[in-house]
């Protein structure tokens, strides 16, 4: 591990302002189950500022929900990113996009492995989502890095080591890796973006979660945030939705 920037408390202590920011904006989330968890986690946040109303609600027709509103829905299918990006593009086409101020979407972790072209599927999301910010401009499409696994651990890591095998979670991460790293130079500083993958890596400590591979360093989920090693758990869902909800409301302008 080796230090990285700590998110602390910072982002859950101005959530008040945040929320009353995005209360009055019309947002779509497309997402699987991470984004699930994300979502949760914007429900425990918004649960502890009742005097502020975020008008969350699961639909991806969002014309037909009227004012302020954080839409979401279910979208593509996992293990097919390209489902994902057709499924975002086809709904923004259809009407979402000019009946919103932000919109984005996430893929999943299993979308990214070693099998996984990252230059190929960069290039056709970078496509997918320049093609969408000429065509509807007053929209505001927000990147999202790829969430993270944890590394195998227990007597079946132990025995790994000893037989010098591979450990569950190296090469997996390393691809997700790679497509972030692509994401934050296309993006970074450049158009919105949401960095999950950092927000998982940064323990609660503030040091950052690095494994090393044949001289690569990349990052991995800190364990105090997921129970099965993948999916977020209270206290990953609220830290990640935090950092979630302040890169959003700086949209708001």
């Amino acid at each position: 591990m080796s230090k990285g920037s700590n998110l602390g408390a910072g982002p859950e202590t101005a959530m008040p302002s945040v929320l009353k920011r995005l209360a009055q904006k019309r947002v779509y989330f497309g997402h699987q189950s991470v984004g699930a968890n994300l979502i949760q986690g914007v429900r425990d946040l918004t649960g502890e500022n009742p005097s502020i109303r975020l008008n969350i609600v699961e639909s991806s027709d969002v014309r037909d929900v009227p004012g302020p509103v954080f839409a979401h829905s279910r979208l593509g299918r996992n293990s097919d990113p390209q489902s994902k990006i057709e499924g975002f593009v086809r709904l923004m086409e259809q009407g979402a996009a000019d009946a919103l101020d932000m919109a984005f979407f996430k893929f999943c972790y299993v979308d990214v492995t070693p099998a996984t072209d990252v230059a190929a599927l960069f290039a056709n999301y970078s496509k997918a989502l320049q093609g969408l910010t000429a065509r509807y401009p007053r929209t505001v499409f927000v990147h999202v890095t790829i969430p993270l696994t944890s590394v195998q651990a227990g007597p079946k890591a132990w025995a790994k080591r000893i037989l010098r095998m591979p450990l569950c979670g190296y090469d997996d991460n390393r691809a997700r890796w790679q497509f972030n790293e692509c994401l934050r130079k296309q993006y970074g500083g450049k158009e919105p973006l949401f960095d999950l993958a950092r927000a998982e890596a940064t323990a609660p400590n503030g040091s950052r979660v690095w494994l090393e591979q044949d001289g690569c360093r990349f990052e991995a989920i800190a364990q105090a945030y997921t129970d099965d090693g993948g999916h977020l758990n209270e206290v990953g869902r609220r830290r990640a939705a935090a950092e979630l909800l302040v890169v959003l409301a700086a949209q708001t302008g």
